[in-house]
Formats: structure tokens, sequence, C-alpha cells
């Protein structure tokens, strides 16, 4: 099973941007579909994207990210990234990424934490 370490989270000011990493230990080509997710404090976990890993692959955007992030991964796939523009505090959370659907056998990250504050 691909193992994934999500990594550039931090604290930003509302309206600012992030670029969160998902670093594969092995290549995402072989996942159908991949997502990132996030759990805000106190709230259950929630899909932001889903995106088909083959090149011209649908993408899902949850409707309050829309225009604002952005998933890509790099050519090799063992990347995925996700761009963060205009943030909000709304956008708080510990954000993972892992293959879509998921299981109850899925292994799960530490997640990378982003806070949106001023």
């Amino acid at each position: 099973q691909v193992q994934f370490v999500e990594s550039g989270g931090g604290l930003v000011q509302p309206g600012g941007s992030l670029r969160l990493s998902c670093a594969a230990s092995g290549s995402i080509f072989s996942i159908p579909f991949m997502a990132w997710y996030r759990q805000a404090p106190g709230k259950e976990q929630d899909v932001v994207v889903v995106a088909m890993m083959r090149s011209d692959g649908e993408i899902s955007y949850k409707d309050s990210v829309k225009g604002r992030f952005t998933i890509s991964r790099d050519n090799a796939g063992t990347t995925l990234y996700l761009q963060m523009n205009d943030l909000s505090p709304e956008d708080t959370a510990v954000y993972h990424c892992n293959k879509w659907p998921t299981d109850g056998h899925t292994s799960w990250g530490r997640g990378t934490r982003v806070t949106v504050s001023s």
C-alpha cells in the first residue's frame, strides 16, 4: 500500500496562500483517484477535492474551495500538491491526502495543519 507524507501547512493570514505537498512512497499513477481531505476542529473529515490520476482525468472540488484551490501532481507521479489561495478562517483544518475512496483498512499519514488567522 502506498504511504503518504503531507507537508506545507502553517499559519497564514486571511487572504493568504499556501501550497501543500503530499509525497507518496510509490507511484500515484497506480491509484485511480486521489483526494485531499481536511478535518476542521470539532468537525468530521471532509473531502476537499478528488482527482483522477490519468493526465486528462476529471477533477471535482468541494463547492467552498472552487476557484481558490487547485490540485496538481508532478510528472513523476510521486507528489501531489494542493495550491490554496485566498484562504479564510473556515479553511483551518488538518489536511491529508489519500486515495479515494478510503475504507477501514486505509492507512493515513499525519497530515499537515493549516491555520488561517489574523
